[in-house]
């Protein structure tokens, strides 16, 4: 829940070393299965490893991994406000180009996120060249 991948590096050393010791051969990263509460804090828009970033696959829960592992009924969380998170993501990290989700989530969670991509569209803060297609090697 803090950020962290759960060999304790945080995104950035994992994404950094990763394009260090495989020459940025991957051509984009995939965050998946953490709740956009869990990573908002610890994104910065002007940062090169961020700009590798194209798709967030976040869990609509706030739980951790452990207790969505014992939990018996999995938590959907608030579609809309899942939307609204999901929007603050894509203000910060304008190379985003896959909208989906993972635990808990449904089409109502990824149409919310959908919704909110569509109002970013026309915000002055998504600018034309960050929704290219390039490999993010500026």
């Amino acid at each position: 829940t803090d950020g962290r991948l759960p060999s304790g590096e945080t995104l950035r050393e994992a994404i950094e070393k990763t394009d260090a010791e495989s020459d940025n051969v991957p051509a984009y990263y995939i965050i998946n299965c953490i709740h956009p509460d869990h990573i908002l804090g610890i994104l910065s828009p002007s940062s090169h490893w961020q700009k590798r970033i194209r798709s967030f696959r976040p869990n609509a829960s706030r739980l951790s991994h452990a207790e969505l592992d014992n939990a018996e009924k999995l938590d959907e969380g608030d579609p809309l406000e899942f939307g609204v998170l999901y929007g603050q993501l894509m203000q910060i990290t304008p190379t985003l180009r896959i909208i989906g989700g993972c635990c808990g989530t449904d089409h109502r969670h990824v149409g919310a996120a959908c919704a909110e991509y569509l109002k970013g569209l026309s915000s002055p803060s998504i600018s034309t060249s960050a929704r290219d297609d390039s490999h993010g090697n500026e």
